[in-house]
């Protein structure tokens, strides 16, 4: 568990179209060298044969680095790299419906946005939550009521599982996110579409455990 918790402390959220000029690759190889502990790899216009193509290919990248890689909302494409795991929103398939297709060895991350959702989530079925989103994003246009951090220190209390704060996120929300007693905080325009991922990446290093109070 504590072992997933460190992994869950900079967790990069790809977007194609903001890492159109590096390229999702070049831009999740650059992050990891700045500090990036885990990768979704999340692209809604891609096919399921496309995620899993760039599956492999950010597999290449991570390997010997430690930092796990799930899909987003694909865990056909999930199985069919043999990543690390998915991640599924409330309006995706079940969690148990993931876990049966992953396995019991593959992490599973679900988002909740809500109090309910949160108390519904069943560890035996799911490794970590996404919570939030806690500010406004024009990445997910679809997303429920920012919660602020008040609101996500709730979410956060409400389960005993790992977590991860989601949702307009940039290096200056660290305090906050701390704050709330959430394990990490995960990042999307602050790392893609930024010309220097490596640096981006590199203005999170207070979230690693030798510079928290």
């Amino acid at each position: 568990m504590s072992a997933l918790k460190d992994q869950l402390r900079l967790y990069l959220v790809t977007d194609t179209q903001l890492c159109a000029t590096l390229g999702v690759v070049q831009t999740v190889r650059r992050a990891v060298a700045g500090g990036v502990t885990m990768v979704q790899l999340r692209d809604k216009t891609a096919t399921s044969a496309q995620r899993t193509e760039l599956a492999f290919a950010l597999k290449a990248v991570l390997q010997g680095t430690g930092v796990a890689l799930v899909i987003n909302d694909d865990v056909a494409a999930a199985v069919a790299a043999d990543v690390d795991g998915a991640h599924i929103g409330q309006g995706d398939i079940s969690a148990a419906q993931a876990r049966a297709q992953l396995g019991p060895n593959k992490i599973l991350g679900l988002s909740c946005e809500t109090a309910q959702t949160v108390q519904a989530a069943d560890p035996a079925l799911v490794d970590y939550l996404g919570l939030g989103p806690v500010f406004g994003t024009a990445t997910k246009t679809d997303h429920a009521s920012p919660t602020g951090f008040d609101g996500l220190a709730q979410l956060v209390a409400l389960s005993p599982l790992p977590n991860v704060a989601i949702g307009g996120l940039k290096s200056q929300h660290i305090s906050g996110v701390l704050a709330s007693g959430a394990d990490g905080i995960a990042v999307v325009s602050a790392i893609c579409g930024q010309t220097d991922p490596e640096a981006a990446a590199r203005a999170f290093d207070p979230l690693k455990p030798e510079h928290r109070l």
